[in-house]
């Protein structure tokens, strides 16, 4: 079985991608790595912030083979995601900023209550029909290889459309997952549950991108 590092602390989005790859892999992530390097997310699109990720964390794997040998796993590829919420009405933003939306220093996330009150400030004199949005996902794959070569990462990616409504419904999620209701249907993805979003989402359309790959290998 292949092992996975995925390039985030973040349990929401592990459980996500655990649910959906199933058990093709054997996972870890940041949490099984402590040392790991930070990488500054300042790249300007998606892209160019997973590709960052999935290379910095893979070039440091590989050059010490005691982090496989530590959990006693063959250390294969790394999984690292960038992802994001675009609002037309305002201009696509947040975008690549979605997690530090409403913090005063865009180093840090802002917590989720803070970004999603932000946004619906920004939006409160907009028209339902002049709402919508979509969150984006792009995964990049990089091979984890102990040579100076390593190859650009394999990049995945995957949209869902929906719009923002006025108010956060619902438990479930994370995220600007209460605000947003995906296209065809009248609940946030905060009510769906994650079998639903499981189906829908943007990250779940990139790991289908993802599992078409492998399977042609």
């Amino acid at each position: 079985m292949k092992t996975l590092i995925v390039a985030t602390r973040n349990h929401h989005k592990t459980g996500e991608i655990r649910a959906i790859l199933g058990g093709s892999f054997r996972f870890f992530t940041l949490n099984d790595f402590p040392d790991a390097p930070k990488v500054m997310e300042d790249a300007d699109t998606f892209a160019g912030n997973a590709a960052k990720k999935a290379m910095e964390l893979a070039r440091w794997l590989a050059t010490d083979q005691t982090h496989g040998q530590r959990l006693n796993a063959s250390l294969d590829y790394v999984l690292a995601d960038d992802s994001g919420l675009e609002v037309d009405a305002l201009n696509s933003a947040p975008g690549v900023h979605s997690a530090r939306f409403a913090a005063l220093e865009k180093s840090e996330n802002a917590p989720d209550a803070d970004n999603n009150a932000k946004l619906l400030r920004l939006l409160q004199a907009v028209p339902t029909e002049q709402r919508n949005a979509r969150f984006r996902c792009v995964l990049a794959l990089a091979e984890i290889i102990p040579s100076p070569g390593m190859a650009h990462p394999q990049l995945f990616d995957g949209t869902c459309e929906g719009r923002i409504q006025f108010g956060a419904s619902g438990a479930n999620g994370f995220g600007y997952d209460p605000l947003f209701v995906p296209e065809g249907f009248s609940q946030s993805f905060a009510e769906l549950g994650e079998d639903v979003k499981n189906r829908l989402s943007h990250r779940a359309k990139a790991l289908a991108n993802l599992q078409a790959f492998f399977s042609l290998r």
